[in-house]
């Protein structure tokens, strides 16, 4: 048998260049809808007609019709699970998916959208705490600069020399939800290495986090009047007005479906690694929509607290050695 020809080195190259760009693109993309979901977000709880439980509940529901339906019409052998897989995709969603999206929600309701991320983003610092400590996977010494780094920029960020002038609810959110946000990528990774596809990861995920909030918020006691009420954009476009459910129908299809998926294509190009690194520019891209839109602004404290952040969270992603990159 004659081995066939193996491509040019400087080809090689430049379809791994290609590959790249194209992952790095993906995660733009998925992240600046998610930086317009959190403007909406905040607009929709803000008006006064649904609380965050209940946005929470209609996107985690919402996502779970459109994203299982869809699954369930082109790929049904993959929804296929044992009865000891689906306790732990329950887990996955309800303690993952559906946590994870209240406490963000709850988080910009008292906080700046940027601020709130900031400190949900140290979810890969605790990613590598948790290896290092959990699972005794060797760790890089750099780990211990990032997690400096980034406890020195999350004093800075939330004001703590002044007694933590920010609202204390909204920290604690923040912090929940970086905890979730840690929790949702670890059981992630682990039942994709074990076989799992990303689609019908999420489709499971989400559909337990609908069945979670049915359970703790019954849908008969849902206020369907608000979705028809017409709320101000607020900030900029306080002038300008919008049925709730369209706003609604952006966070559930653009602001949640749309980019989990371009994140999970995006894997078949890049890392999980290099595609957690560029989703660090959440916070950033993010800050800017809420500056832009809703005229939030930061102190020079928290731009300079923000900084060591994510420099702190760039050092984590790469401080374990055990990591894929």
């Amino acid at each position: 048998m004659v081995d066939a020809p193996l491509a040019p080195p400087g080809l090689e190259r430049e379809d791994a260049a290609r590959r790249a760009a194209v992952g790095y693109a993906l995660v733009l993309a998925a992240v600046l809808l998610w930086s317009f979901n959190g403007v909406l977000a905040k607009v929709v709880v803000n008006a006064g007609g649904l609380s965050a439980l209940r946005l929470a509940e209609i996107r985690g529901t919402g996502a779970a019709l459109l994203l299982f339906g869809a699954v369930a019409l082109l790929r049904p052998a993959s929804l296929r699970v044992s009865r000891g897989e689906a306790l732990y995709l329950a887990l996955f969603g309800v303690c993952g998916l559906a946590f994870v999206h209240f406490f963000y929600f709850v988080a910009i309701t008292h906080l700046d959208i940027g601020i709130a991320l900031v400190i949900q983003y140290l979810a890969p610092v605790l990613i590598a705490l948790w290896a290092r400590f959990f699972v005794h996977e060797p760790v890089r010494r750099r780990l211990w600069v990032a997690l400096a780094l980034s406890l020195t920029g999350l004093s800075l960020v939330v004001e703590l020399w002044g007694g933590g002038a920010l609202d204390g609810t909204g920290v604690a959110a923040s912090l929940a939800a970086a905890v979730a946000y840690a929790l949702y990528i670890l059981m992630a990774d682990h039942r994709l290495q074990r076989g799992r596809d990303a689609y019908s990861l999420l489709a499971w995920g989400f559909v337990f986090a609908a069945v979670f909030w049915a359970i703790a918020q019954p849908w008969w006691s849902f206020p369907t009047a608000s979705l028809t009420e017409d709320v101000s954009l607020s900030g900029r476009l306080e002038d300008a007005q919008a049925p709730v459910w369209t706003l609604v129908a952006y966070i559930v299809v653009f602001g949640t479906i749309v980019p989990f998926l371009l994140m999970v294509n995006a894997l078949r190009y890049i890392s999980p690694a290099r595609a957690t690194i560029v989703a660090t520019a959440e916070p950033v891209l993010a800050g800017l929509v809420a500056w832009a839109w809703l005229r939030e602004d930061l102190g020079p404290a928290q731009i300079a607290g923000g900084v060591l952040v994510l420099a702190g969270i760039l050092l984590a992603q790469t401080a374990r050695t055990g990591a894929r990159t």
